[in-house]
């Protein structure tokens, strides 16, 4: 079988795309499928790579860039009979449901969740209605639309500070992976994280801090939902941004997490209730505050997380019991009994 691995992208979270697509290539099964590599630029263009049939071909993530890559990638290799899609991308353009609506216009069977749970998981805002509407708990929050901000700033900034109390932390309704997140402490800083937030998106969610750990649960499945051990984030400094995560390496990952074992089991029900709530399919990574006396809270969800070294996802299934390679192979064969169970719908529908 053919897999197309497909990475890189127009979000801000490229680089982070060809690194998880590096580890990916080295784990698969070799000898029952054959590689082919689509780079998708910083422009959004489409670019064939080379196809790989050993993992030894690829020696470093920046074989993975550029390069060589000049043919065009031609969209109908994608409808070959033994094909699948593996589309390791991050943020928009790539984990927002778009590129999942052009697998599922080209009729090709893809790795990871559809079209529906990409787009609300993606969407801090929309996810966060569908979590209200599933009983599951979360802090106060406001979604800021920019024709609000740009019409009257001074009026949303006093109806922020009427609802919620600092530290409060302003994102990007659509991004991932700390990109243009800020957590603030005054007025003044508040301006500045809406006005970055907004360079990154239209709308942007302001929500309230909380002292608490940071634990992360991932999700593996279609109908029948599996979930991971707990793993938590352990920093220096309360705020996990983007250097800290990509750059500094300066958070270690506690797996398993020390909680007590309610605690654990009610993050298992509120991690499976999100998955269901978002319509998810293949793999997520819902993550949580837990507070010293023991409340939980859905911060959000991923519905594809990094596979890096250093990623959660991959690392609390290893935990769990499933290596890196099988949970590959696993992810492979979920996304080809979806894609066959809706042509057997289809079918039955004619």
């Amino acid at each position: 079988m053919d897999i197309f691995l497909i990475y890189g992208g127009k979000s801000a979270e490229h680089d982070i795309s060809i690194i998880s697509a590096f580890y990916i290539l080295k784990e698969i099964f070799y000898d029952n499928y054959q590689v082919n590599l689509v780079y998708i630029s910083r422009e959004g263009v489409w670019l064939e790579g080379p196809t790989i049939t050993d993992p030894d071909q690829v020696q470093k993530d920046s074989d993975l860039r550029l390069g060589d890559f000049a043919t065009r990638f031609d969209f109908a290799k994608l409808q070959e009979e033994e094909a699948i899609a593996f589309p390791v991308l991050h943020g928009p353009n790539g984990e927002d449901g778009t590129v999942q609506g052009l697998f599922e216009v080209l009729n090709v069977p893809y790795v990871g969740c559809g079209v529906l749970a990409s787009s609300t998981g993606m969407d801090k805002i929309i996810s966060k209605a569908l979590f209200e509407q599933a009983g599951i708990p979360q802090l106060p929050y406001q979604a800021i639309l920019y024709n609000n901000w740009v019409y009257d700033p001074e009026e949303v900034v006093r109806d922020i500070e009427s609802h919620l109390s600092y530290p409060i932390f302003v994102k990007p309704a659509n991004m991932g992976s700390s990109v243009g997140i800020s957590q603030v402490h005054d007025q003044a800083e508040l301006k500045a994280g809406i006005n970055l937030a907004f360079e990154y998106d239209h709308r942007i969610v302001v929500e309230e801090g909380v002292t608490a750990r940071e634990i992360e649960m991932s999700i593996l499945g279609n109908e029948d939902v599996h979930t991971s051990v707990p793993g938590e984030l352990v920093k220096d400094a309360q705020f996990y941004d983007y250097a800290a995560k990509y750059e500094n390496n300066t958070v270690q990952l506690d797996i398993p997490a020390k909680l007590d074992s309610e605690v654990v089991s009610q993050l298992k029900v509120y991690a499976t209730k999100a998955f269901l709530a978002i319509d998810g399919s293949g793999l997520t990574r819902a993550d949580f505050f837990v507070t010293e006396d023991k409340k939980i809270y859905i911060n959000e969800v991923n519905t594809f997380p990094g596979f890096t070294t250093i990623s959660m996802y991959p690392k609390l299934w290893e935990a769990t019991g499933l290596s890196y390679k099988d949970l590959i192979e696993e992810l492979i064969q979920l996304g080809l009994k979806r894609h066959r169970m809706k042509q057997a719908k289809q079918l039955k529908d004619r």
